[in-house]
């Protein structure tokens, strides 16, 4: 089975989203930021279950219409690059 590894891009960018919306509601931040580390979780059981990606070798996991994880797997790591409001560009 494949490892799962976290950029520290990603990392940032999910802290980014979640402090954001833990300005006006805490319970909604960690509400979905649960979803995402439990879908980012189950990815090593599923890696291909989402669409390729806008940039070659990526994927793309649509959490909630308005969140998603690119991330690019191989035989041995899925490795999560960005986790983006579904209004901001990729890459920058």
């Amino acid at each position: 089975m494949a490892k799962l590894e976290w950029r520290q891009q990603a990392r940032n960018d999910l802290l980014a989203i979640i402090d954001y919306i833990s300005d006006d509601n805490p319970d909604a931040a960690q509400q979905l930021k649960d979803e995402i580390v439990h879908k980012v979780t189950a990815l090593l059981l599923h890696p291909r279950l989402y669409r390729p990606g806008r940039v070659e070798t990526t994927r793309e996991m649509v959490v909630r219409n308005n969140y998603v994880v690119i991330y690019h797997e191989s035989a041995t790591v899925i490795t999560i690059l960005r986790v983006l409001h579904a209004a901001q560009q990729w890459p920058q």
